[in-house]
């Protein structure tokens, strides 16, 4: 149950970083304008910490679809390695040939 959470979690981080996309890159502009004065680039700085820590595009990870695990992330296919094997294993994952020998 907790692997479905962190899946969530990771789901509404994604929703917070695609709803205030703009509005950091609007601040960060202004920070990085070196035209601007001093205070207002100060004011730009106080209002983006203050937008949620989760609307940061670096707090995002690659999680597995299935399990949640952030480690072993197989970009192409959504999954970490341990569910590959397991699908591919089971005959679910089209092209995949799992050996054995």
């Amino acid at each position: 149950m907790a692997k479905k959470s962190m899946i969530e979690r990771e789901k509404k981080r994604e929703r917070l970083v695609a709803k205030y996309a703009a509005k950091r890159e609007a601040l960060k502009e202004i920070i990085n304008d070196q035209s601007k004065p001093m205070e207002e680039r100060f004011r730009a700085t106080l209002k983006l910490a203050e937008l949620p820590r989760n609307s940061s595009p670096t707090r995002l990870h690659n999680r597995c679809q299935l399990t949640g695990r952030p480690h072993a992330y197989y970009r192409k296919l959504k999954v970490s390695r341990i569910m590959l094997r397991e699908l591919g294993s089971n005959g679910q994952v089209p092209g995949l040939v799992k050996s054995s020998w």
